[in-house]
């Protein structure tokens, strides 16, 4: 019993430290490492509007997989009987992975902003980023065109 706790706990620590370092970079500052010397094209802008964005959160094998053996581990200590306990992992690990899923998915959900921007060339364009940084309406900036896109202050 306390050796399948231990697991449990193991598990648990191991999945947040999963979805923690799922938790990508969206805001204007975030950069990957490949995007290091990288040349990428700039246009000057005005920005018009800004509104709030939720943006959704990962979606990946880890948060479903270690909820299902968190579950599957604590559905076996339901009943005496060796097939109770084989029906407590089972209903335990599927419900644990939809419940990893979610946490998964909600603890990696993020704030931004969509910013809609006139470009020098008269062209509009709407940018969704990551709320770390917050521009106000008639700014001057620069958009920046890499492996993504992101607004900058002029």
């Amino acid at each position: 019993m306390a050796i399948q706790k231990a697991m449990m706990a193991a598990t648990a620590l191991g999945l947040a430290a999963a979805l923690g370092a799922c938790a990508s970079g969206v805001g204007a500052g975030d950069y990957s490492r490949g995007q290091v010397g990288q040349v990428t094209r700039v246009e000057e802008g005005v920005v018009l509007r800004v509104r709030p964005v939720r943006i959704e959160g990962t979606r990946t094998i880890v948060g479903p997989a270690a909820g299902a053996a968190v579950g599957g581990v604590a559905g076996s200590q339901i009943g005496g009987g060796d097939e109770e306990q084989a029906i407590g992992a089972i209903a335990g690990a599927v419900l644990g992975g939809l419940a990893g899923a979610a946490i998964e998915e909600g603890v990696t959900r993020r704030q931004g902003f969509g910013y809609t921007v006139r470009l020098s060339n008269g062209q509009v364009v709407n940018i969704v980023q990551g709320a770390d940084l917050y521009i106000e309406p008639g700014s001057a900036v620069y958009v920046e065109y890499g492996d993504r896109a992101r607004v900058i202050p002029r």
